[in-house]
């Protein structure tokens, strides 16, 4: 009993000091997304054939609702299948605020940013020069769908930054919590050799499983994810893997505005291979965040 008193107080003490970093964090996401949100969908319906580059660079913003957005414009036939992919795999989802409250250094955040980039674009590519599908240009699009990509994900930002920017908090918070309080028991239970060898950090099977994971459409996917390889859980290989698969709301929303549910399900498969040949790629070259 004593033990989980301990694992309880490192648990307060390792997640309250986090508070003030999260909140300052989600106060600059809520403000970039509250008056750069409608600009970056605009963006990436002008880009075209060419928009798997800008999607995996505006995928990259921290915007919780960007992933949802292009799954609104691709409904509606306005960017392609490679250029959803592309936002898709390099949406962080609430990666960098872990990164930044647990103060990550800057050049592992940079390198973890680059790959996403890059494997986004590049698998975005991939997927349209094999398969084309027609959209309509930018003209052809109603001047109304970046409101109703929002309304569909409920973020209309009527209520300002400071109030979501609170309640994002306490709810990644929560996750955050609830993790650091398993990892702390995994450590004091197994020893710390035997959770640094566990089932996520080995080769191929932490690929598949976090991969796997990171399809769940909630903020805990990502959290966890990065929190297990910022404790030494898991390989970078498997973190990519994770965090490429991990697209925030945004498969929710492609399931409830696009009605061809058998492409629907085609995209979480390219999704997912794509995640898990991301970190194999990772694994295989040897590159560390």
């Amino acid at each position: 009993m004593g033990k989980i008193w301990d694992i309880g107080f490192d648990t307060v003490c390792d997640s309250v000091k986090l508070l003030p970093f999260l909140f300052l964090t989600y106060l600059a996401m809520e403000y970039l997304e509250h008056y750069t949100g409608e600009k970056t969908a605009r963006a990436i319906q002008r880009a075209g054939r060419f928009g798997p580059f800008p999607g995996a660079l505006l995928g990259l913003l921290p915007q919780c609702g960007f992933s949802a957005a292009a799954a609104g414009l691709y409904a509606g036939r306005v960017i392609t299948t490679g250029t959803l992919l592309a936002v898709f795999l390099a949406t962080s989802d609430e990666m960098l605020p872990i990164l930044i409250s647990e103060g990550a250094p800057a050049s592992m955040v940079a390198r973890i940013l680059a790959v996403k980039f890059l494997f986004g674009m590049l698998f975005g590519f991939l997927v349209d020069f094999f398969h084309r599908r027609p959209v309509k240009t930018a003209g052809d699009c109603g001047a109304g769908e970046w409101e109703r990509d929002a309304a569909a994900h409920g973020e209309m930002c009527e209520h300002g930054i400071l109030r979501p920017a609170f309640f994002h908090t306490l709810q990644v918070f929560a996750f955050l919590f609830l993790i650091t309080f398993v990892l702390n028991g995994a450590v004091a239970w197994l020893g710390e050799e035997s959770f640094r060898g566990f089932l996520l950090a080995r080769p191929v099977v932490g690929e598949m499983l976090t991969a796997f994971f990171g399809l769940l459409p909630n903020c805990a996917a990502s959290v966890a994810v990065t929190r297990f390889y910022l404790a030494g859980a898991m390989s970078a290989g498997a973190m990519t893997a994770g965090l490429l698969s991990g697209a925030g709301v945004g498969l929710l929303v492609l399931f409830r505005v696009n009605r061809d549910r058998r492409q629907n399900g085609k995209i979480v498969g390219l999704l997912y291979v794509s995640a898990v040949a991301g970190g194999l790629l990772v694994s295989g070259l040897g590159i560390v965040f």
